[in-house]
């Protein structure tokens, strides 16, 4: 089983991660973050390498769902190939920081990619209000993180609304970051785990 977590920078995708691989004994998938050779640059100059990034995660996540079918164990997933196709790369490319001639190739390579692959059996989307991402990005302090603004949050996070609405791959469930603190709140964790058991009772 293919369980997926998806929400913007700073929702606590990583973290929630963490928590239900430990409680379900699933395996967990990161996002290469710490391995991205171009995240630094890509922060200090978005117009230069946001295709190279982006073609970087496509890669990066195309090959983890090949490795997840592949394993046949149940994984939980940090952020999907669907995001970077859907919000990250479209809003890059409104902003004028990537060329229609890169976005275009990028989105044809995209569209060959998912042919190839099944969705999520289940995706856990993170819903946070932009005061929620600024307070959970400064608390974990990555330097490259700094420099992101808020205009630029606040249109993932438009881009991230209208992508949940459309969603119709699979099952969905909606977490609500701002009245939630799953981190530190056990009991809040195991709400979050009660609404997961409903869900995956319904894929067996």
């Amino acid at each position: 089983m293919h369980i997926a977590v998806a929400g913007n920078i700073g929702a606590g995708k990583t973290t929630l991660t963490e928590l239900l691989a430990k409680h379900y004994g699933w395996q967990s998938n990161f996002e290469d973050v710490d391995d991205n050779p171009y995240l630094n640059d890509f922060y200090n100059d978005m117009q230069r390498w946001s295709f190279n990034l982006q073609i970087f995660f496509l890669n990066s996540r195309f090959n983890q769902i090949l490795e997840i079918r592949k394993s046949g164990k149940t994984v939980i997933q940090d952020r999907t190939i669907y995001e970077d196709a859907e919000i990250f790369a479209p809003n890059l490319h409104a902003m004028g920081l990537m060329s229609t001639r890169d976005f275009n190739n990028y989105r044809t390579l995209f569209n060959l990619m998912v042919s190839l692959i099944q969705p999520p059996d289940l995706l856990i989307y993170l819903r946070a209000s932009i005061p929620t991402l600024v307070n959970q990005i400064q608390k974990r302090g990555r330097d490259y993180e700094n420099s992101i603004r808020l205009d630029y949050l606040r249109q993932l996070n438009e881009r991230y609304e209208k992508w949940i609405k459309g969603y119709t791959l699979g099952k969905l469930l909606i977490v609500n970051v701002d009245e939630l603190d799953f981190a530190t709140s056990r009991e809040d964790l195991s709400y979050v785990i009660d609404k997961i058991d409903a869900q995956i009772h319904g894929l067996f």
